[in-house]
Parts: structure tokens; C-alpha cells; sequence
């Protein structure tokens, strides 16, 4: 069987997948060119960026398998595939602490300006060195303040788990019941349980000093206009989610009037083209949608996706 992995796959993936018999090609296809280059292949694997759609389903009857390294999975039309016969796979968990890390790292920048520093520095650092000093000298502690965390699957866990080891106050929104405690692991291996406390969105919302979003895309924002008049004045929003789960008109809005202090963005709307609003505000912390990225991801990834893909081909 041949299978094509048209976003790429790490070496421990392909390898597990050679070593059981498949044909892994890892030569990108471009999605016009796909219609007519999958019905050659058994099984396609992609990321975010590669489209499985009823049209392409319907143009690819050897089609076996569609497997997604990462979450979501809003770029396969899955209910249609499934119908087919054909097996729809994902690896849910094998991303979550990178995505939770990254959540972080905009925390951090926005809390103490980096995203603006890095941008300013190389160009007034030796000729207004006392002066972005002075600009950014109110930074804060995360640690004592509150996250809000809309969505409590595994990737808002790991980072509420981030987020505790921090020191910080933990409240989730979810439309499932979310644990009381989540175990946070310390130096030496050691786990303690640490509560969490479960709101409405409202509540969160209104009380909440930073907000990460972990939700699937849906058809309307989760926080549009009307969300953004609750938020606490000052709030840190971070979306490593999908892009759409915030409204951007009424983000810029918001960040323009100051009542969000900063947003960490990994995501967006009109992907690969962000609007160029976002791309040059001073308060936006910016990344091109790489949550997964890191080589402990990508490898847990590759070896989930190839097992699940094994499992389903040699039944």
C-alpha cells in the first residue's frame, strides 16, 4: 500500500510505517494538483495545511485512510469520509504540552513586552536605550493572577497545568464537566494535585487577568464584540486554538482602545495571509501557527499517527 504524507511526517513515523510494509512518499502535493495525484495512494496523512474535502473523497476511490497529525481536524470533511468506508485518524494528545508551552511563551512576551522590544531594540537600542526602558518598564508576574482557560480538552489541561506550576489561579469554561484538580508534576517526579475551578464563559470572562482559547473552530466567535465589553481591562488574550474563535475586527478594536492589554496569536482567520492589521500592531505577539512544532511533538505525532495507520491497514 502507498501511502502519501503530504504535510510530512518525522523519520520515526516513516520508518515505523516502511518497516510494516508501506510505500510512505513525503513529497508534498499542492492541493490543485491533489485531485489527480491521490487516487494513486492508499492513505493520505496531513497537517493543517492540506484539505480533504468530499470532492477530493469522492475523486479517490483507492482512498483507505485520512490521517491528521495534530487536533483538529476541521480541514477534513470526517463525517463524509467515515460514510465512505474510509478510516479517519488523529493524534489528539501528542502536541499538547508544546501547544501548552507555546500559550506561555506569548504570556511571557506580553507580560514583559517582549514582542515589542525584539522589534524596537534593533533599530533604537543604541540611540534610545533609556527610553524603551522607561517604555517598558511596567511589566507583571504571572504568578498570584488569574487564567482563564475557555476549553479543557487535553491541550487546555496541559497548559492549566503549565499555568499552576506557575503559581497562578486557575478558572476553565467548558460545555463538559471539567476535574476539580489536575495533577501537576515538580522536579524530582513529584506530582501534586492542584484544584481548578469551573465557571460560566461569563464569569471567566469578567474575571480573568489572561485568557487562552482551547476550542475547536465554530461557525461564530466565542469572543466577538459583545464578549470583549465583559473582559477585564488590561486582560492578556492568547489564542493557540483556530483561528475565527476570535473576532479580529473587534480584537484590533479592543487593543486600539487598551481594554486588551496585549493578545499572543498562532492562529488567524486567513491563513497563510493574517491581515496585515494584526501583523503590525505593537500589541500583538505573533507566531505562523507552529504550536506543534518542537521535535518531541512532531516525533510523538509520527509514531502515534503510524501505529493508528498500521492498526487500521492490516486488519
Amino acid at each position: 500500500m502507498k501511502i502519501l504524507a503530504n504535510d510530512g511526517i518525522d523519520p520515526l513515523g516513516k520508518s515505523l510505517l516502511e518497516k510494516a510494509g508501506f510505500t510512505v512518499d513525503t513529497e508534498h502535493i499542492p492541493q490543485d494538483q491533489l485531485a489527480e495525484k491521490l487516487p494513486a495512494y492508499d492513505a493520505i496523512t496531513v497537517r493543517s495545511a492540506t484539505k480533504v474535502r468530499k470532492e477530493l473523497i469522492d475523486g479517490c476511490p483507492n482512498l483507505k485512510l485520512i490521517g491528521r497529525g495534530g487536533v483538529g481536524m476541521d480541514n477534513i470533511d470526517v463525517d463524509y469520509a467515515r460514510s465512505k468506508g474510509i478510516a479517519v485518524v488523529n493524534t489528539p494528545a501528542a502536541s499538547s504540552l508544546s501547544v501548552a508551552e507555546l500559550v506561555f511563551a506569548h504570556l511571557l512576551s506580553g507580560v514583559r513586552f517582549l514582542y515589542d522590544s525584539q522589534r524596537k531594540m534593533p533599530v533604537e537600542g543604541d540611540t534610545n536605550f533609556g527610553g524603551l526602558k522607561k517604555a517598558y518598564a511596567k511589566g507583571v508576574e504571572l504568578r498570584g493572577k488569574t487564567l482563564g482557560i475557555v476549553g479543557i480538552g487535553r491541550i487546555g489541561r496541559e497548559t492549566a497545568k503549565v499555568g499552576l506550576g506557575l503559581g497562578m489561579d486557575v478558572i476553565v469554561s467548558d460545555l463538559s464537566e471539567a476535574p476539580a484538580s489536575l495533577p501537576v508534576t515538580l522536579s524530582g517526579g513529584i506530582t501534586v494535585d492542584v484544584p481548578i475551578k469551573q465557571v460560566p464563559l461569563e464569569e471567566l470572562l469578567r474575571n480573568a487577568d489572561f485568557i487562552s482559547l482551547h476550542v475547536p473552530f465554530t461557525d461564530k466567535p466565542v469572543i466577538g464584540a459583545a464578549e470583549f465589553e465583559l473582559l477585564k481591562p488590561g486582560v492578556g488574550l492568547v489564542n493557540a486554538a483556530r483561528g475565527g474563535v476570535i473576532d479580529e475586527e473587534a480584537l484590533i478594536a479592543a487593543l486600539n482602545a487598551g481594554k486588551v492589554a496585549f493578545a499572543g496569536l498562532d492562529v488567524f482567520d486567513n491563513e497563510p495571509t493574517p491581515r496585515k492589521e494584526l501583523l503590525t500592531h505593537p500589541k500583538v505577539s505573533l507566531t505562523p501557527h507552529i504550536g506543534a512544532a518542537t521535535g518531541e511533538a512532531q516525533e510523538r505525532i509520527g509514531e502515534e499517527l503510524a501505529n493508528l495507520i498500521i492498526a487500521q491497514l492490516t486488519k
